[in-house]
Formats: C-alpha cells, structure tokens, sequence
C-alpha cells in the first residue's frame, strides 16, 4: 500500500479538512459518487466501486448500511464532486451533547 502524504487541502470549507484528516488517520470512509452516468458507493482509497446503482437514493441506503455495519464515516458527494453531506456511524470525535 502507498503511504503517501495527501496534500493540504486550498479550501477552507470544514468538510473537506475533516474528509482529509479522516483520511490521514487511516480512517476507512464509504463514498457516494456520481460515475460514468450511475451513482457507485466506493471505499476511501479504493480503485474501483463496490457497487453501482441508477439513483444516488438507492446508493446512498446501500452506503449507510454499510458504513453501519463498519462504524465508519459516510460522505455523499454531489454531481459535481464536491461534498454534499457528512454522517459518521462510530467513533466520531465530536459527539453531540443531549
């Protein structure tokens, strides 16, 4: 496995710096991602889906399951790439008081 160092992130939107210290920590996150015409849900780091769906409904369903299952955090992307929404299923850091 490649351990590179990711780079800084330009932006200073807070899920982007979340999304890349996740990844720093070696934080295994699922991913929805809008590919060649379908929705995939894909594994941070990973090279290839772990499935395909027709609607980012039924992708985003089959990633919170899975991002359950495995206590992991769960970005849903937009179209255009850009990080529509954050949900953390374990572990997460900054939990909420109440």
């Amino acid at each position: 496995m490649n351990k590179k160092a990711l780079p800084r992130p330009k932006s200073s939107n807070a899920q982007i710096r979340a999304y890349v210290s996740a990844a720093q920590k070696g934080l295994k996150a699922q991913h929805v991602v809008h590919s060649d015409g379908r929705w995939a849900v894909r594994r941070a780091g990973a090279s290839k889906a772990s499935r395909t769906f027709e609607t980012q409904k039924e992708a985003t369903q089959y990633a919170q399951q899975v991002a359950k299952n495995n206590k992991t955090e769960l970005f849903i992307h937009g179209r255009d790439g850009l990080i529509r929404e954050r949900n953390s299923y374990g572990h997460d850091p900054h939990p909420p008081k109440g």
